[in-house]
């Protein structure tokens, strides 16, 4: 049994908590969080062990009458690998305590790649990860693009992808950021982040992004132009491929009446996820597009949810426990993941 830290229990860190403790061949040792609250409580009802950030975080969680356990460098001693969940740039100051204690360390998309030794997504790079120590698990946003742009280019060969990328403005629990009454360039410069990001894990086609906020908490959504090398791409072959895609939904606004990422996230309460997450990227069949060698799509990222199953077979990969294929279809079993 593979021990796991996770560092950070909020949006990410609370789910991938949840995943860990599905696993066949891991265990979670407990997490650790900044200060006690709703979601410390909730960790602590799941059975969870809490740990603070520090020792004064430790005294505020005595103090509010939580069991804590320790402080993180207790937590991370404890196990074999920590997943780190804290926020935006955190994770470089936290790496240190983690090559102090030398352990294996997972960070998220917030982070710069230069932090890990691979930027990482399951069905695209898995091998490159085995053995490593320090992992990146890229971003919502580009997760989703290197699913989608990997099959792709498996099937017909990509020249060029140009995504254009209607960013949520605020995770639902964030009322300190929102609502907004505009359309927030993201930034007004092109390329915006996820075009180089996705190069760091699918290098050898160019990825032209844009990106803006939009006055809504739940999903991002994608439009995508590929250009192909392939003389003659035809939507019936994509499709075949998308259906053989690991975390990949097809949709429809025809046959499924889903014609909005509020359909999507409704879809996703239907099938009694918990938190209502969906681990895939969802695209709609019926928005798919060839035209010459260009083909046209929409998709839309639950981005609270969809980066979970890769930390999980990061874990995996980076103890070389098992297979690319194996890993992915144990994870997906146990997340309720149907491809």
């Amino acid at each position: 049994m593979i021990k796991v830290a996770v560092n950070g229990y909020n949006v990410i860190g609370r789910r991938v908590a949840d995943a860990v403790t599905l696993q066949p061949d891991m265990k979670l040792v407990g997490v650790a969080k900044v200060k006690p609250d709703y979601k410390a409580k909730s960790a602590i009802d799941r059975g969870y062990h809490v740990f603070a950030s520090d020792e004064k975080g430790r005294k505020a969680f005595l103090d509010s009458g939580f069991d804590c356990k320790g402080t993180s460098k207790d937590l991370v001693a404890e196990s074999d690998i920590v997943i780190d969940a804290t926020p935006e740039d955190v994770g470089s100051v936290n790496k240190k305590m983690y090559q102090e204690l030398g352990r294996k360390a997972i960070f998220q998309g917030g982070e710069e790649p230069e932090i890990a030794d691979t930027s990482f997504v399951a069905q695209c790079n898995f091998e490159h990860a085995v053995g490593k120590k320090y992992v990146r698990v890229v971003s919502c946003n580009t997760t989703a693009l290197c699913r989608v742009l990997n099959s792709i280019d498996q099937e017909f060969g990509i020249s060029k992808a140009n995504v254009v990328i209607a960013r949520r403005a605020a995770d639902p629990d964030e009322s300190n950021k929102g609502p907004i009454d505009a359309v927030v360039l993201d930034p007004v410069s092109i390329p915006s982040h996820h075009g180089p990001d996705v190069n760091t894990v699918l290098p050898n086609f160019p990825v032209i992004s844009m990106a803006m906020k939009i006055p809504t908490t739940h999903m991002h959504l994608h439009s995508l132009i590929v250009s192909v090398k392939a003389d003659s791409p035809t939507e019936d072959k994509l499709l075949e491929k998308f259906l053989k895609t690991p975390r990949l939904m097809l949709v429809s606004s025809k046959k499924d009446g889903i014609k909005s990422t509020g359909n999507v996230m409704d879809l996703a309460r239907e099938m009694g996820r918990p938190r209502n997450d969906l681990f895939e990227a969802v695209v709609w069949k019926d928005s798919i597009k060839v035209i010459g060698k260009e083909i046209y799509l929409f998709m839309a990222v639950h981005q609270e949810a969809i980066v979970t199953p890769e930390n999980v077979d990061a874990i995996r990969a980076m103890f070389d426990v098992t297979d690319r294929s194996t890993s992915i279809r144990m994870t997906n079993k146990a997340l309720g993941i149907a491809a």
